[in-house]
């Protein structure tokens, strides 16, 4: 019976089919979860397939709300007055119905090319507006029940009986976008229609790239290939023209903000007052060290003035648009990292700043206030949302790394006093959804050694009801290796770089392993955080799994350490940062259980180029190396993101001298795959095969792989196959 026992709670050994997604068994090693959790008003429902229950604030018992069969009842009368009715199929899962009407018992699901609202009330469909079938970007307006959205490059408006208007000209205009992410999806950008507070208006995006340069993307999956080619603007080009428009609703107008001439400038974080007389946006130079927030006249473009100005010898880079205190709709909060990290401000429209340029407390920063503006938050750490509002106490609702770089914590915070309550656990990370009132949230919260809590949380302060608490299934199942986080000194001898330390699995310190750093190292990114194996990716449990040590630090230049912390790399990618990498590997080569001669090194998109920069630049060091989608020279990379990191070729010429990876071909010793998507519409694949070229005159032999027709990244049962091919090489040429 001893030897039973001790046969049936041993633990397995995973595969990639376990720890990458898109493998066969993945989703169930993740922590449970209870997805469709929202709020109804202050009521907390869950949605999922057959039903839609009311959860009980104190207690967590739910109620049936309502379910799919009866939705499925009324769609089959098909009841007059609304004739579309005979034409929806029936419904397959309430998982993305919503209730936006706290005072109505309403729930709101899109059915094909059908936007649906149905009452629960009455038991019966209460509204049906007809799509387009090629409809994307949808955009639902709970104050006047309408729905924008695009197709193609045309922008579209439909509501309650309406057939869909159409906002932009019906006539082809070659090369021009309606009502969609513009910027490449830099500075914040993620939509492209703008409803206002009230629903009278919509304001939109509209971008011309008729100027902008194709790059000639081809489908290989024709029987003759095909050309599909991408609007790209490289680095130094010219760039796509962006205007903001304003559709009024009742009258069907459209109207442009009289912005002047929109060349070379970037119009981000499109923002309305409460009462609709006027739209923010938040304008930047080509330059990205001068920005202005701007204040129009919806109803006539007119263009009113600026209210606040900020400056970089760097860059400036706005992410958030103007959010306006409910109790007060004379003031606003605005967010910026004039002082080093990320804060709020609060500025008042009733009331006039000084109008005198100021410096800020990170170096070279200068600011220039035409409002009143009050400094909300302070201190080294940084803001990273804003949940919403308490107004009945006049808090704020936050999530911020105030305790640690490595978390997202939840507080509130009163505008009036400054003091911040600590909502929820300390430990982890919180991700949550407030109520309307403001009063509780819904905290899905994880950690090292929490896989998943899930608590209905008051924003006083006090304890909440958890529905939740979840263990991780990998733990119990298999043998995992030991994870650790530690800091050291970054390159520059002061600054102090987190990193996550992975042994093998059974590890034996009287062994010589190899290691690999996984790599990212670029802005908006961090790799480490006090979450679920600190971050590690399932590839690195894997790798430890064979007899790996796995290493990874957040380098100087990566997210979430403050604005000094980023652009200590700017108009140089990539050399401070593999100072940093350089003293990863350092630290590796200190523990006796490593083989300091058996160091590689794996990184995709930036974590390519360092990847392959690292490969180059330090050939006795890094063995073997892997790198996904890499940029390989900055010229060849998309304007905003390029230009804000290292300015034009023309203004920066030995910066990008010195990060153009063809000019180190030859340096290569080791051996170095390149995996691209063949389509990347990212990192283009000219970058690679431009490489490749001069790999050939160089005379060196690094290796390819493609993905046929993939983009930047390998998805669902790709991205198994690809990390079954890293590891195949890891294993062939570095163990």
């Amino acid at each position: 019976m001893t030897t039973l026992a001790t046969f049936a709670q041993e633990k397995k050994t995973y595969t990639l089919e376990d720890v990458i997604p898109g493998g066969n068994n993945y989703f169930n090693l993740v922590p449970e979860n209870i997805p469709g959790l929202q709020w109804w008003g202050d009521v907390c429902v869950r949605a999922d397939v057959e039903n839609i229950r009311s959860i009980q604030l104190k207690d967590g018992k739910e109620s049936i709300l309502v379910t799919l069969e009866e939705i499925n009842q009324a769609i089959e009368k098909g009841e007059k007055p609304y004739q579309l009715s005979h034409e929806l199929k029936p419904l397959r899962s309430l998982m993305s119905a919503s209730l936006p009407w706290s005072e109505r018992k309403v729930i709101v699901f899109q059915q094909n090319s059908y936007w649906v609202e149905y009452d629960f009330g009455q038991k019966k469909i209460t509204n049906i507006s007809r799509l387009n079938e090629k409809a994307t970007n949808l955009d639902f307006c709970k104050t006047n029940d309408k729905v924008a959205y695009t197709v193609g490059n045309g922008l579209f408006v439909t509501g309650k009986g309406e057939e869909s208007h159409q906002i932009n000209p019906s006539q082809t205009e070659e090369g021009v976008v309606y009502g969609q992410a513009v910027h490449r999806n830099e500075f914040g950008i993620y939509k492209g229609t703008f409803w206002s507070p009230k629903g009278s208006y919509l304001a939109f995006y509209r971008m011309d790239q008729s100027m902008v340069t194709d790059y000639p993307q081809v489908n290989t999956s024709t029987r003759i290939a095909t050309l599909e080619p991408d609007k790209y603007p490289m680095a130094g080009m010219t760039s796509h023209k962006v205007t903001v428009g304003v559709y009024d609703v009742k009258t069907g107008k459209v109207i442009y903000l009289q912005a002047g001439d929109p060349t070379d400038r970037y119009f981000t974080n499109v923002s309305w007052s409460p009462d609709e007389q006027h739209i923010y946006v938040i304008e930047l130079n080509r330059d990205q060290n001068h920005a202005q927030l701007v204040c129009y006249q919806a109803a006539t473009g007119e263009r009113e003035g600026v209210l606040y100005e900020e400056k970089n010898p760097k860059y400036v880079e706005p992410q958030h648009p103007l959010v306006f205190l409910p109790w007060d709709e004379s003031k606003f909060i605005y967010q910026s990292q004039r002082d080093g990290f990320n804060h709020l401000y609060l500025m008042d429209t009733k009331a006039k700043g000084e109008g005198t340029w100021k410096n800020g407390k990170l170096e070279g920063t200068t600011y220039l206030e035409h409002l009143k503006v009050t400094p909300l938050t302070q201190g080294d750490w940084l803001v990273q949302d804003i949940l919403g509002f308490n107004a009945g106490k006049k808090e704020i609702i936050i999530g911020s790394t105030e305790i640690s770089p490595l978390q997202t914590n939840l507080f509130s915070l009163n505008v009036k006093t400054g003091k911040r309550t600590l909502l929820g656990e300390k430990d982890g990370m919180h991700r949550a959804s407030l109520s309307e009132s403001g009063t509780y949230l819904i905290d899905n919260f994880s950690s090292f050694n929490v896989g998943r809590e899930i608590t209905l949380l008051p924003t006083n302060g006090k304890k909440g009801t958890t529905l939740l608490k979840a263990d991780d299934p990998m733990s119990s199942q298999f043998k995992l290796p030991e994870i650790t986080i530690g800091t050291f000194k970054a390159a520059d001898g002061t600054t102090n770089l987190y990193y996550r330390l992975i042994k093998p699995v059974d590890f034996d310190p009287n062994k010589k392993y190899p290691a690999i750093i996984y790599v990212y190292g670029g802005p908006h990114a961090q790799l480490i955080h006090n979450t679920r194996f600190y971050d590690a990716r399932g590839w690195d449990l894997y790798m430890a799994q064979k007899g790996y040590v796995m290493l990874t630090v957040d380098s100087r230049g990566s997210d979430n350490r403050g604005l000094a912390f980023e652009n200590c790399t700017f108009r140089h990618l990539g050399v401070e940062e593999m100072k940093d990498q350089v003293k990863g590997a350092e630290f590796l080569k200190s523990l006796s259980y490593v083989d300091g001669e058996r160091i590689g090194v794996h990184g995709w998109s930036f974590g390519g180029f360092m990847t392959t920069n690292l490969m180059l630049t330090y050939p006795d060091i890094f063995k073997v190396g892997v790198a996904g989608g890499p940029v390989i020279d900055w010229k060849f990379y998309e304007v905003m993101y390029g230009e804000r990191y290292m300015d034009t070729p023309e203004t920066n010429p030995e910066g990008y001298k010195g990060s153009d990876l063809k000019q180190k071909a030859g340096n290569l010793k080791g051996r170095l795959e390149i995996i691209i998507g063949g389509t990347d519409p990212t990192c283009v694949p000219q970058h690679s095969y431009s490489f490749l070229r001069a790999c050939i005159e160089a005379g060196t032999h690094p290796d390819f792989f493609v993905y046929p027709e993939d983009g930047h990244n390998m998805m669902g049962r790709d991205r198994v196959h690809l990390h079954e091919h890293i590891t195949r090489y890891f294993e062939d040429h570095l163990k």
